[in-house]
């Protein structure tokens, strides 16, 4: 089977259960400050997970690219990606545990013919707060599984949610495919990371909301999430024992051999896999519609992070030209029939590339000198220190092997065991900012974010007005204390410009001009003058926020009822975000609505 027949025979197998298909959203998610990227489809979904009504209806169906990169360090291994492709279905406060399950086990052994006894499953074990998932463990053996495939475990394993303290969540159940490799002991089970498990597929029952007093009751809608990795059921069905081994990495593979063939190079297999990896993650960045640069913060920082290990390791091959553009055309002309965007995007993520591998070789020259300083201080037939080691890495990007090769050319050596403590406790503190930061899940859709979220429809409409229609918005994020709106402006915004900007959105504020949402076809929207950032990308049907004389923008929620809620709006920064994009941070100050002063 094809990549594109498995993404063909998943939506209609959902259409054909009532489910209408949406379209892939930005790996940028808008106004949500939990994560960088778009971890896992139901991201774009938040709003309609938390009640608001889905302009196609209460079951959808999609295919959704995700960036993770909390297992950054695993690729190179079997089945571990930053990019993927993650084919989800949901109910919203339609179907539950049985529907879900039903068509899970139908689609995977009718419509992938994968033989009933090679999956194995997982369930909530439950504890003193939550009772354990009978439901699930139920309808699993009511589909032919045996005991020994059902595995319960606790909340570490299956349990999502709530992102915050308080909030929507629930047990899980997961699918695995037996890989057939014999148990690694007798513990061996989903959980174990001997790669006799593959998880395939995960089934998320938002059935609970977590109290302020640690209680959980019962949701009024209850929701199902579920998300299916594309490489590896792509994988699985075919029988290869790898990603790498798939369509989807062949033709960047042989292009990479190639080059290496080419210039007679050496190089192992898990820095080929890295490297077509990661170019296939850093092109689809780079191609997002909100064109995201390689920089020092935020997703600039992990695309940067990207491209300098793959010039890394091939450098460490005696690889000194740039390959990496070819590379990226391998991959966008592979996907341009799929992500249009890829094609359309073409000449700036070539670019954006060439652009970091000139910058970064220009760090690699200064890493060198003080690499020389390094061993020159430290004499002959001595080691270069773990801290020096490591510092050559974390700042010059140096691999442990290259500081190696570069002290033996002196008669030198390196302590590489302190080394490997410092990139330890590297990796230790890198891994809890992940978990913080790339946990994913329902962001905070407060009454200060849903005012916040106006405001920013408010100041893309008078940034519209004031510099003209080639502003466009490029993303934007929202935390309860303030908003932050990207947008294209090819310079600086002056003083006065910045001044009219605020002037028309508080005009507008003081007019509490009462918000209002339509759902309409996605032609009337644009008839209507709707502007949104994903032109081609919606569905057939939209929602529509508007605000009277002021701004119509195809969106999905949360919002203000009434611009006065809003109170007053200041810019406090406006800012170059990357090449032809400015940032612009700005607050509200919120009313008390019950004795009108401000909070």
């Amino acid at each position: 089977m094809t990549a594109n027949e498995l993404r063909r025979i998943y939506v209609k197998f959902f259409e054909e259960r009532g489910h209408k298909e949406i379209a892939s959203a930005s790996l940028l998610p808008e106004n949500d400050p939990t994560v960088l990227f778009t971890t896992a489809g139901m991201h774009p979904l938040v709003p309609y997970l938390l009640g608001e009504s889905h302009p196609q209806g209460r079951r959808l169906v999609d295919i959704q690219k995700c960036v993770r990169t909390g297992d950054i360090d695993e690729v190179g291994d079997d089945t571990h990606l930053t990019f993927f492709e993650m084919m989800g279905n949901w109910s919203l406060g339609d179907y539950f545990k049985e529907e879900s399950i039903s068509m899970s086990f139908d689609f995977l052994t009718n419509n992938l013919n994968i033989p009933v006894e090679r999956l194995a499953v997982t369930v909530f074990e439950g504890d003193l707060l939550v009772p354990r998932d009978t439901e699930s463990e139920t309808i699993w053996k009511s589909k032919g599984l045996k005991q020994s495939q059902i595995y319960s475990y606790g909340r570490e394993d299956n349990w999502w949610g709530p992102v915050g303290l308080t909030g929507p969540c629930g047990p899980d159940t997961e699918i695995f495919y037996d890989m057939g490799k014999p148990k690694c002991s007798d513990n061996c089970g989903p959980s174990c990371k001997c790669g006799k498990y593959v998880e395939i597929w995960n089934n998320v029952f938002m059935q609970f909301n977590k109290e302020a007093d640690g209680s959980f009751t019962e949701l009024q809608q209850k929701n199902v999430d579920t998300g299916m990795g594309l490489e590896r059921v792509l994988t699985v069905f075919n029988g290869k024992t790898n990603v790498y081994d798939t369509e989807l990495f062949i033709p960047v593979m042989i292009r990479l051999n190639s080059i290496i063939e080419e210039l007679d190079a050496e190089m192992s297999i898990r820095d080929k896999r890295i490297i077509c990896e990661h170019i296939r993650a850093a092109s689809f960045i780079l191609g997002d519609p909100r064109k995201i640069c390689p920089s020092n913060t935020e997703q600039g920082y992990i695309l940067r992070r990207l491209i300098r290990r793959m010039i890394r390791i091939f450098k460490k091959s005696g690889i000194k030209q740039n390959y990496l553009c070819d590379l990226a055309e391998v991959i966008i002309h592979q996907y341009a029939n799929i992500y249009s965007e890829l094609a359309e995007n073409k000449e700036f993520i070539i670019e954006q590339i060439q652009k970091e591998c000139d910058l970064f070789a220009k760090t690699l020259d200064l890493g060198l000198k003080k690499a020389d300083q390094y061993l020159k201080n430290i004499g002959m037939n001595t080691a270069l220190s773990g801290e020096s080691a490591f510092r050559l890495y974390d700042t010059y990007g140096f691999p442990i092997e290259f500081t190696c090769e570069l002290a033996e050319e002196r008669g030198c050596s390196v302590d590489v065991e302190s080394f490997r403590e410092k990139y330890a406790e590297h990796q230790d503190k890198s891994r809890k900012g992940a978990k913080d930061k790339f946990k994913g899940g329902l962001a905070d859709h407060s009454i200060q974010t849903a005012r916040l979220h106006t405001a920013t429809h408010l100041l893309n409409s008078a940034l519209r007005k004031v510099l003209g229609d080639e502003v466009s918005q490029r993303g934007s994020n929202i935390t309860p204390e303030r908003l932050r709106f990207d947008f294209s402006f090819h310079r600086k915004v002056t003083p006065d410009e910045l001044e009219d900007v605020e002037r028309i959105v508080n005009e507008a504020i003081e007019k509490n001009i009462e918000v209002s949402v339509k759902e309409m076809k996605l032609e009337d929207a644009y008839c209507l003058g709707a502007i949104g950032v994903f032109a081609g990308r919606y569905g057939e049907n939209v929602k529509v926020y508007s605000i009277p004389g002021y701004s119509d923008e195809i969106c999905g929620g949360p919002h203000a009822g009434n611009t006065g809620e809003l109170g007053s709006f200041k810019i406090i920064k406006e800012e170059a975000s990357s090449a032809g994009v400015r940032r612009i941070k700005a607050v509200i100050a919120l009313l008390d609505i019950n004795c009108g002063n401000s909070i």
